[in-house]
Order: C-alpha cells, then sequence, then structure tokens
C-alpha cells in the first residue's frame, strides 16, 4: 500500500528532523523521499512538516500523525506477519475432538507435540463420544478427530495413529491377575463390559472379533455411561473389561491391567474431512506422523514386550 509506505517514510524524517538522516535510514534517495512525503501531503491535504534551510518541525497535524501512525504501522506489521503465519500454517486455530480412550495418553501426547512445535496454532479441543467426532469431521464443525476404529466414509480421511496394546482390566484379587498376561480363551467365561454396539461400531466388531475361532464368547453387559472413570462394574467385580494399555496411567485404586494373549491391539486414527486445505492441518497431520514414530504407536507390540 502505497499510503502505508509513505506513511514510514514521514515517520522516518519527523523522528530525525532531516530528510538526510532519514533517507540513509531508509537506504532511499533524499529527492525520493522528499516527492514522497509531499505527495503525503497532498493526498491528505494538510501540512505535515515545517521545512526550513536547518531543520524540519512538524506541524500539529504532524505530530498527531506520529503518535498514531506509528501505531498503525505496528499494527500493520502485526497483522502482515499473523497473514504469513496463516499462509504457512505456523498461525491459526484447530478444533479437536477426542474420545475418552484417547484422552489418557495419545490426544495429549499428540497435542503437546503440536504446541511446541508450532506454539503459533491455537487448538480449541472437546472430548466427545465417537459418533458425534465423526460427524463433526464430517461436517465441518471440527478439523480433526482422535478416535478408534472408526467407520469408512468417502468424505473421511483416516490416518493409522497407533495400534494400542489391549489388556483385561479387573478388580485386584481377581483369579485371572495372578498371570503377567490373560489368555483371550479364559475370558469365554467372563462377563465382559462393553459399550453398545451404536456407540462404536467398530471397536464393538474390533473386540468380539478376538474371541473368533475359540467357539464361545464371554457373557456381555453394557455400559450405563459413556464416561465412567471409575469404571464401577468392574471395581464392583460385575464383570472385566478390555482396554488399552494408555489407560493404566489413570486407573483408581483397586483396578489392575493385564495384557492379552496372544497379543491384541486396537487402532487410533486422526480424522480429518478430505484433501487438507488449512496449512494448520497439514501441521497437525505432519506432528501426528512424527509423534506416532516417536513413540513407536504404529509397531506392533511382541510378547516378550507384553
Amino acid at each position: 500500500m502505497s499510503e502505508l509506505r509513505r506513511l514510514r517514510y514521514f515517520l522516518a524524517v519527523a523522528e530525525e528532523r532531516n530528510f538526510t538522516r532519514a533517507a540513509e535510514r531508509l537506504h532511499i534517495a533524499q529527492p525520493a523521499l522528499s516527492r514522497q512525503v509531499r505527495q503525503l501531503e497532498e493526498e491528505l491535504g494538510v501540512r505535515l512538516l515545517d521545512r526550513s534551510t536547518h531543520s524540519v518541525e512538524p506541524t500539529e497535524a504532524g505530530l498527531l500523525l506520529m503518535e498514531r501512525g506509528a501505531a498503525l504501522c505496528e499494527e500493520a506489521d502485526r497483522l502482515w506477519r499473523d497473514l504469513k503465519g496463516l499462509a504457512g500454517g505456523e498461525q491459526g486455530t484447530l478444533s479437536v475432538g477426542y474420545s475418552t480412550s484417547t484422552g489418557y495418553e495419545t490426544a495429549p501426547e499428540l497435542l503437546a507435540a503440536l504446541a511446541e512445535r508450532h506454539p503459533g496454532i491455537t487448538v480449541a479441543t472437546r472430548l466427545l463420544p465417537t459418533a458425534e467426532i465423526v460427524a463433526g469431521v464430517a461436517d465441518g464443525t471440527l478439523d480433526a478427530g482422535l478416535v478408534r476404529c472408526p467407520p469408512p466414509a468417502p468424505e473421511l480421511v483416516r490416518t493409522l495413529l497407533r495400534l494400542e496394546q489391549q489388556g483385561v482390566l479387573m478388580a485386584e484379587g481377581h483369579p485371572l491377575a495372578s498371570a503377567p498376561r490373560v489368555d483371550i480363551a479364559a475370558l469365554a467365561d467372563e462377563t465382559l463390559l462393553v459399550h453398545p454396539r451404536e456407540a462404536n461400531p467398530g471397536h464393538y466388531d474390533a473386540v468380539l472379533g478376538l474371541f473368533e475361532g475359540l467357539g464361545r464368547a464371554p457373557r456381555l453387559l453394557l455400559r450405563q455411561l459413556s464416561f465412567d472413570a471409575a469404571h464401577t462394574p468392574v471395581t464392583r467385580r460385575e464383570a472385566v473389561s478390555i482396554v488399552g494399555r494408555s489407560a493404566v496411567r489413570s486407573l483408581p485404586a483397586g483396578l489392575l491391567w493385564r495384557p492379552l494373549s496372544p497379543v491384541a491391539t486396537i487402532e487410533i486414527h486422526l480424522l480429518t474431512r478430505g484433501r487438507p486445505t488449512r496449512p494448520a492441518v497439514t501441521r497437525l497431520l505432519r506432528t501426528a506422523s512424527d509423534t506416532a514414530h516417536a513413540n513407536g504407536w504404529l509397531r506392533s507390540p511382541d510378547t516378550a514386550g507384553s
């Protein structure tokens, strides 16, 4: 903008009280500087500088422009930096939904890495049921979502973020707790606490799929609450539950976790909508890939490491 450039020229002259020094500071020829300041005065219809052979002094209008023009230039500089940051993905906002199961470790690790690498990106997070995350990403309400076993959808892109090892959550003193690992066949005699299938069909089918080929499956107890941090039916010894390893870090007193044998994993995906058009979403996807590899999330755990 020519007006903004001329404003900067005027401010330099007014601050230096000298055209020669201002021209040197701006690295332009003095005649060109004088011409630009005079054009600014003509555009505004007011004299900004009182010129004499030996000095240059701002007029009353010049003093007002000095006071408010400097702030205008600073704001313009911030605006240009923010716009360039948006274009490069270094600035911006993201709305990210995550499910309870991904909130133990996966979501915090990813968002911490994003904040460290791109502090200019502001993230608004929402703890939501899986179905609402999928719908939110699909309709654009959310920029991204972290869910277990999301359903395929043509408008969604699923980026595999983690293969999380699964284990059995049980009350202390449970007979299955005596071994370092729990054979999946041993669960056929138990009552298994699960979410209703409509809450997340993919995860429900993945859990029950662990029992294929065994000839029998455990009794099912459907969760009455979508979020139950106390795992109440497990605490009351009414059931056991299959949960990911990340849940171990926040278990209530009286509960313990044992890995399954053979090793079982559940997929956690980062959902986005189509090809990302916003640079901040691209930054999130790159950070997700780097975080997954740095933490070994895409390696299947072996039995020895269980």
